[in-house]
């Protein structure tokens, strides 16, 4: 029974609560600033020299679990401990002052008024009428009162008992949400071109629902850089017939069916060029990191009258197109629908370049549990901002005295202000 009440303390304490909070914000942070759900071979490859926070390699983060923080074990184990931190906390100490709060406490001796913090005894010819007077004005100031054989007991602001309760409930149903939806969630980055459609499928292997993008636009300030991206995107629901049809674009994401889509990201796909003003020929781009962050290139092999391969790389969906030879000499530039470049006896003209929305699809299921418990800590501290105000007040008639007296839990300021008129509706005509 002893090392049960320890442990029941050490659950319940408030050191322990925030250096569980401390924990899991440094996790937290850790989860933001390291990318989460990579290929293990990402990390081998991008840590191996540069170290995370100059001691983590690929290795640590892979065995540390650091790759997939918000559905680690330790990371889970945190926000459990927490929870059981708060539930105890809750049941030894907020249940209790709530359950202590709501019964009705009513002094009998004048002593145990002149105890509180705010009290006052005076001299009154009819003790009886002002209790009547007192009442009723209690009553019209929105305080709840029990009337007794002695006196009053009143109170106001009960509702703020309620508060720090309904903040851990909803701090509890909020954690096991946000856990819900790091075990049993999906993303899923994909790259779409425009016509192109993705199909996403349930945990039976069924099409469910099927993502088209219709069109693609990218945003460019003054300077060429990337301002904003724009998809026109389709989901249709084949098993429902539900057709939804709306433009999403960066922190514009759409919601659907439980699934959110966001634009995230962008690329080039492919590259058509027209060989002698005939023959038109598609190649897909793929990305050169060795050349820079936003290069995209194909290599062109000998065709018809070429009189070698060519490596083609575009930074832009509007151009320029560099050329280069084999060798990696520069041949010369274009743009779509633009002069042409000469090969050999043949000419190439750059018809246009297909750019690639970057569409990230989550699916959470523990996002409206989140809301739910977001929403009831919400309530909860709204609560516990109102004061709970307690009076008492005893009359003595054979010595013609009056005694009124209370306390509050928070706001002890504004109360002695509201006290005095308190004391003078006693005397009111």
């Amino acid at each position: 029974m002893k090392y049960l009440r320890r442990i029941l303390l050490t659950l319940s304490s408030l050191k322990v609560a925030i250096i569980l909070l401390l924990l899991i914000a440094i996790a937290s942070a850790i989860g933001t600033s390291l990318p989460q759900g990579e290929l293990p071979e990402i990390y081998f490859n991008k840590y191996q020299v540069e170290k995370f926070l100059g001691v983590l390699d690929g290795n640590l983060i892979i065995r540390m679990q650091l790759d997939r923080v918000y559905s680690s074990i330790w990371f889970l184990g945190l926000l459990t401990w927490l929870c059981i931190s708060l539930i105890v906390c809750s049941w030894r100490r907020q249940w209790p002052t709530l359950k202590k709060a709501i019964t009705w406490i009513e002094y009998t001796e004048p002593r145990q008024i002149q105890k509180l913090a705010i009290s006052k005894t005076f001299t009154i010819d009819k003790p009886i009428n002002s209790i009547e007077k007192l009442e009723h004005y209690l009553v019209n100031s929105g305080w709840k009162v029990k009337r007794s054989s002695l006196g009053i007991s009143a109170r106001q602001g009960l509702i703020g008992r309620v508060g720090p309760p309904l903040v851990h409930f909803g701090l509890i149903i909020l954690i096991f949400g946000a856990s819900f939806g790091a075990l049993q969630g999906a993303k899923v980055e994909k790259f779409l071109a425009p016509n192109r459609s993705l199909n996403l499928l349930s945990s039976n292997g069924r099409a469910q629902i099927n993502l088209k993008l219709t069109d693609f636009q990218i945003e460019r300030g003054p300077n060429g850089q990337p301002e904003q991206f724009r998809s026109n995107i389709e989901l249709s629901d084949k098993n429902l017939n539900q057709f939804l049809s709306k433009e999403i674009s960066v922190n514009h994401p759409l919601r659907f069916k439980g699934m959110t889509v966001y634009q995230a990201d962008w690329s080039l796909a492919a590259i058509t060029i027209q060989m002698d003003k005939q023959q038109k020929l598609q190649f897909p781009l793929k990305k050169i990191e060795a050349l820079g962050d936003q290069v995209w290139g194909v290599l062109i092999p000998k065709l018809n009258n070429m009189n070698q391969p060519m490596l083609l790389t575009v930074s832009s969906e509007k151009g320029p197109v560099s050329f280069y030879s084999s060798e990696g000499v520069p041949i010369g530039s274009a743009r779509p629908q633009g002069a042409s470049i000469k090969s050999g006896e043949s000419e190439i003209n750059i018809v246009d370049i297909l750019p690639s929305s970057g569409i990230l699809l989550k699916y959470d299921p523990g996002v409206p549990i989140v809301y739910i418990g977001f929403a009831i800590s919400l309530i909860g501290s709204i609560f516990s901002i109102i004061s709970t105000k307690q009076l008492w007040i005893i009359a003595e008639n054979n010595s013609k005295l009056l005694h009124i007296g209370g306390l509050s839990n928070r706001n002890l300021i504004g109360f002695a202000k509201q006290f005095p008129l308190i004391v003078k509706s006693a005397s009111m005509d």
